[in-house]
């Protein structure tokens, strides 16, 4: 592991914390501090989620966004170490261009994306954020994109050809 704030739990995943926030209410006796989590978990073979939690404690709202990220998974369909085709995710005023790249490239890409990237076990990417810099806004804007994308064999199969007609 390569960050302090990204964990491999013993079923395989990879959980990222993306972004911390605590959240001040200011009461009588003075003010009471609360946090919302946000994690990404990936397994490095396409499948990744994100999860968002909110508690009084750091610890519970890590965990809280653990457990919502493990639920909520998304298949990513790969090509060898990239992804298919480019593609563009919104959220709100966040965009995301995706864009396929040659092996040995890396992932090419800042912040959240990078992270949802490297859970989900994409490789080789060109990326860039466009509108919104929220950590949250750009992390669904990526997942938009992900979940959009198209698998080359359910495509081929929908036309009546075979994986090899369609890629040559």
């Amino acid at each position: 592991m390569d960050k302090a704030k990204d964990r491999e739990v013993k079923d395989g995943s990879i959980e990222k914390l993306v972004k911390l926030n605590r959240v001040a209410k200011v009461v009588k006796g003075g003010r009471r501090f609360s946090f919302s989590a946000l994690v990404v978990v990936g397994y490095g073979d396409g499948r990744v989620g994100y999860g968002f939690g909110k508690a009084n404690d750091v610890t519970d709202a890590i965990r809280k966004a653990t457990e919502k990220a493990k639920s909520s998974l998304i298949t990513v369909p790969l090509k060898g170490t990239t992804i298919p085709h480019d593609i563009v995710g919104k959220f709100k005023s966040a965009s995301v261009l995706l864009r396929p790249a040659v092996p040995g490239t890396g992932v090419k890409a800042g912040g959240a994306v990078r992270l949802v990237c490297d859970a989900a076990g994409i490789r080789d990417v060109l990326s860039k954020s466009l509108g919104s810099r929220n950590g949250i806004n750009t992390v669904k804007a990526t997942f938009d994109a992900l979940e959009h994308m198209y698998d080359a064999a359910e495509v081929a199969k929908s036309r009546g050809k075979t994986l090899k007609e369609m890629w040559g």
